[in-house]
């Protein structure tokens, strides 16, 4: 039986996207051409590449059974339904909505490119008798939602729309996350049910992704709006999700109130590169009366050519600790100082005040965070433009100029000690040397 993928939106838009060549030879396609051509499905094939499950996906057995031999259908890889031969017609299209496909099919598997949630509505007709129809519907189904992701910020951005999606279609939801962030996040959310690995046996799976580029798999390009709202969008929910509540496991490190500071980024191109601001913001803490923990995984990177360490005034409690270790040291802290990193993340689920260095990205994009510093006065924000790959180059534009990087060496100590005083005066904290 041969799979075949279509597409709900329009595909001569994805072509004038992504590809010329194609574009020039398929401009007036539409969904019979796309079925047919081999050279169409071969280039749909290769879009989905991101997709860690791809091949397994198209190719596994459908769960939902129809009652009609031959036919299947399930929602786990977008829309996928099994048509067995004969004189079969078949209309895909979304509750209250428009249809995307109304063909003949016969012996065939179709798959919708489409992988985010669609109340996709499905009717088979045979000899022009309609013999089967079906629209979405999750309550008390069985639903895995499948986070191939394996960055600290990017799966905890993703987990409260998760929550939402759960509660609002009260469905048997299951998650697949990385295991070394289970613990945390069942914390946050004791209601989830983790499994350990994939399968296709659910009525449907979604695969929240991080997805830059315009691909019609992912209804929105990650630069165009916060990582909070991207997996929301996703799963077809809009606004602000409910933060949850963690309850720490364990108590202080120390009796003494102290500060976690995190230097490290996964490129150094995210870090503060001003010289040593690192060091007079620790030195100024500590005049404070502060202890400063530096809790980076290691106390010294390189990478991007460049080699990031830890304050030498800071107290080393680098190392490779479980997520929860660090989660619970930053819920007894009075504040967190970081960077366009997943610490920030934990920092801000635990409700831990975070001073965020970062001028890479603009101000929206991240968690919302009012204690960011970033300079705006020179080039910045670079990483949300979806006119460069802030991502496949180092400085997309000033890359081996005098101006490389800007956006983090122009970043001065005066803006994180403002951010961090304004801080202290929101939260009405009393700084140990005035205790």
């Amino acid at each position: 039986m041969k799979t075949v993928t279509f597409c709900v939106r329009d595909f001569r838009d994805f072509l004038t996207y992504r590809d010329a060549s194609d574009r020039a030879t398929h401009v007036g396609a539409n969904v019979r051409d796309i079925l047919d051509s081999d050279r169409l499905q071969n280039f749909l094939y290769r879009k989905l590449h991101f997709y860690a499950d791809r091949d397994e996906a198209l190719s596994a057995p459908i769960a939902g059974e129809t009652g009609i031999d031959g036919l299947r259908l399930d929602f786990n890889f977008g829309l996928r339904l099994e048509v067995p031969a004969g004189n079969f017609r078949v209309k895909i299209g979304e509750v209250g909505g428009e249809t995307f496909l109304d063909e003949k099919i016969s012996d065939v598997r179709i798959v919708s490119f489409e992988k985010y949630f669609i109340r996709w509505r499905v009717e088979v007709f045979l000899d022009d008798e309609k013999i089967f129809a079906h629209a979405l519907d999750l309550e008390n189904q069985p639903v895995l939602i499948a986070v191939r992701l394996n960055g600290l910020g990017d799966v905890i951005s993703i987990l409260p729309a998760v929550a939402e999606f759960q509660k609002r279609h009260r469905c048997k939801l299951s998650i697949l996350i990385p295991k070394y962030l289970r613990e945390f996040a069942a914390n946050l959310y004791p209601e989830f049910t983790f499994v350990d690995e994939m399968n296709f046996e659910n009525y449907a799976t979604y695969f929240p992704t991080m997805c830059i580029g315009d691909y019609p798999s992912v209804p929105v390009d990650i630069r165009n709006m916060p990582m909070e709202l991207v997996t929301g969008r996703i799963l077809g929910l809009s606004g602000q999700m409910q933060n949850p509540t963690f309850k720490p496991t364990a108590p202080p490190v120390t009796d003494k109130p102290y500060v976690c500071i995190a230097v490290q980024t996964s490129n150094a191109r995210k870090c503060w590169l001003y010289p040593n601001g690192w060091d007079i913001v620790v030195d100024y803490l500590k005049s404070l009366g502060y202890k400063v923990f530096c809790i980076d995984k290691n106390a010294q990177e390189i990478s991007d050519g460049m080699t990031i360490r830890k304050p030498e005034g800071a107290e080393d409690f680098t190392g490779d600790f479980p997520i929860m270790h660090r989660a619970n040291m930053l819920y007894h802290a009075e504040f967190f100082i970081g960077l366009g990193s997943g610490l920030s993340w934990v920092a801000n689920a635990v409700n831990c005040p975070v001073v965020l260095i970062c001028g890479f990205s603009e101000d929206w994009f991240e968690f919302d965070a009012p204690y960011r510093v970033a300079n705006r006065n020179v080039c910045n924000g670079c990483f949300n433009n979806v006119r460069v790959n802030f991502m496949g180059n180092i400085c997309p534009h000033y890359g081996g100029t005098e101006r490389e990087l800007e956006c983090q060496k122009k970043i001065s100590p005066r803006q994180v000690l403002d951010a961090i005083e304004q801080l202290i005066i929101d939260r009405k904290l009393i700084p140990p040397i005035l205790r």
